[in-house]
């Protein structure tokens, strides 16, 4: 941006801090370094008078952008190939509401881009809502070979409410499907009990494994049994890095498709999915798209609502 811009904070910015607020609204490339060093300086004002990065802002707060350039060439070459992702996939959105997106995210799709792959919902939100005050954002995370629910919000302020009922593990219902390997052996409803911690692999990634750490707790009830698969209701209770996939597979049932923790080869892949979140004053449901022997009839979901 080559000359200076008065921006107003729209509701949906509102709350946000300063600092927050200009890495959501110039260019991506710009770096954290060289806008805090706008704000030490005095470039960046609100109201006309100087200010600290971690003030919030309210609405209509009028914030001075200073004049900045960025690596053109650089940032086209990145653009490129966001659009040419956007270009393939775009984003199954399966439910609205104030403030909220809901996305049925598919497997393989990660929610944040990583080192070898910039394809992430992020990365898509940022393209499709490029021109929107506040650009959509994950209120939470699920593994990028888990598919289903995906909370979005749409404000800072819905982001800041969601991310608070999440931190209170009794606050939103999030439930899940999965087929696991073998037959599961309880009839009844099953709470499963685990301390989780995370290990570090010759290779530098992680695995979680049980036996000490965090307490993970997790509710399982049976919905169709085979002697080879078993389809499960798992219900959070805890939110811990892949706890279902470690407490299931810990007990000798691991999910389908998961191979990092001892499944089988799938072509559909890992056989879990987010079905169900339910918030204090809404609640939303998508059902998997697995193809058969693995389809879902939402019949056998009656006892588990």
């Amino acid at each position: 941006m080559g000359q200076v811009e008065f921006v107003t904070v729209t509701p949906e910015e509102a709350g946000q801090k300063v600092l927050q607020f200009l890495q959501r609204r110039v260019d991506k490339d710009v770096p954290k370094s060289a806008i805090m060093r706008w704000i030490r300086t005095g470039q960046v004002r609100v109201n006309k008078g100087r200010v600290k990065p971690f003030v919030r802002l309210e609405q209509d707060d009028v914030v001075r952008i200073p004049p900045y350039t960025v690596d053109t060439e650089g940032a086209s070459e990145k653009q490129s190939g966001i659009q040419s992702v956007m270009q393939k996939i775009e984003l199954d959105i399966v439910g609205e509401a104030d403030g909220l997106l809901v996305l049925n995210k598919p497997a393989g799709l990660p929610v944040q881009p990583g080192t070898g792959h910039t394809d992430a919902v992020t990365t898509r939100l940022k393209q499709k809502y490029a021109d929107a005050p506040f650009c959509p954002t994950p209120a939470h995370r699920l593994d990028k070979n888990t598919s289903g629910l995906l909370l979005v919000a749409t404000s800072y302020t819905r982001l800041q409410e969601l991310h608070d009922l999440f931190r209170n593990e009794h606050a939103i219902g999030k439930h899940y499907l999965a087929w696991v390997e073998g037959r599961w052996e309880h009839s009844e409803e099953v709470e499963l009990h685990d301390l989780l911690s995370k290990q570090s692999q010759r290779d530098g990634k992680e695995r979680v494994e049980t036996g000490e750490g965090k307490e993970s707790l997790c509710l399982v009830t049976s919905l169709l049994r085979t002697n080879k698969k078993s389809l499960l209701h798992i219900s959070l209770q805890t939110g811990r890095t892949h706890q279902i996939r470690v407490q299931l597979s810990s007990r000798g049932h691991p999910i389908v498709g998961d191979i990092k923790y001892n499944g089988s080869l799938n072509p559909q892949g890992m056989l879990l999915h987010a079905w169900r979140v339910v918030l204090p004053a809404e609640k939303f449901i998508c059902l998997p798209t697995w193809k058969r022997p693995f389809d879902v009839d939402q019949q056998l979901l009656t006892n588990v609502y």
